[in-house]
């Protein structure tokens, strides 16, 4: 993780964003900082603005003020593939994989490795299978076999499969979007272990969760939303688990106990 003193420029960043359905804001002025080496984790309760915020950085939604850039520079992203071209891949939360193809197809899905030239070239299927197995190793997994059918994947397993996939291909941004289906402690465990992961390889990383207590595993830096606004921009330093818990469940108070808890700590 990186120190206060030395954190790196920011990879992705928002300023004074605003996204509207009809007159309806969903996000109003809101910013952010995404930086390499960081798990900036996003928590509020339902409707706070967390599905828009996934939506905005990877391309599906496009804001009606404010701008958001990529390496210091206003960028539009117009589709998911633009998204994806500059670096930013999201992991859904209800992530989609062909449950009869195996896990490595399933990792790389028409980016196969190929040997041989034209008009002879055919897929390498060893090469395939081996940087599937190390790029699931990179993120922890390292205890199921590639060859199975992705419809055997427990629910962290699947979302460790897109973290690696997205991991290999060159993300620079990962944005994950906590699944909504039940999960146990190992399962989780499993996913926050890709997070590290990912943040320890250099990307910089958004985490949506539900979970406080989870995000303070993993967190570096907490976005607390509410009613589309940000509520709070805390540090680890700033706050602790029962701290996040308090603050998520707080309500119409949450601006209130974050400021309280900004004050109590000084600026960060």
């Amino acid at each position: 993780m990186s120190t206060a003193g030395e954190r790196p420029a920011p990879v992705l960043e928002l300023s004074g964003v605003t996204v509207r359905f009809g007159s309806v804001p969903a996000l109003s002025r809101v910013s952010l900082a995404l930086r390499p080496g960081e798990v900036t984790c996003v928590l509020g309760e339902n409707g706070s603005g967390k599905s828009t915020l996934v939506a905005l950085l990877s391309g599906l939604l496009h804001p009606a003020e404010g701008e958001l850039l990529v390496a210091g520079q206003p960028v539009r992203f117009r589709s998911p593939q633009q998204a994806r071209a500059l670096g930013v891949a999201t992991i859904w939360q209800d992530l989609a994989i062909a449950p009869l193809m195996s896990v490595w197809r399933n990792f790389f899905l028409g980016a196969e490795p190929t040997r041989g030239v034209w008009p002879f070239r055919r897929l390498d299927t060893g090469r395939a299978r081996a940087i599937a197995e190390q790029a699931m190793a990179r993120v922890g997994v390292t205890s199921l076999s590639v060859d199975q059918p992705a419809s055997a994947l427990q629910a962290g397993e699947r979302q460790s499969l897109a973290i690696a996939r997205a991991l290999h291909f060159g993300a620079r941004v990962l944005v994950i979007d906590e699944p909504t289906a039940p999960m146990t402690v190992a399962q989780r465990a499993v996913v926050l272990q890709a997070v590290v992961a990912a943040r320890d390889d250099g990307l910089a990383v958004l985490f949506v969760t539900n979970s406080p207590q989870y995000a303070h595993l993993v967190g570096d830096r907490f976005l607390l939303l509410g009613g589309g606004r940000v509520a709070g921009d805390l540090t680890r330093e700033d706050v602790d688990a029962d701290d996040l818990t308090r603050l998520v469940a707080g309500g119409d108070q949450l601006s209130a106990l974050t400021d309280s808890l900004r004050a109590a700590h000084g600026d960060r």
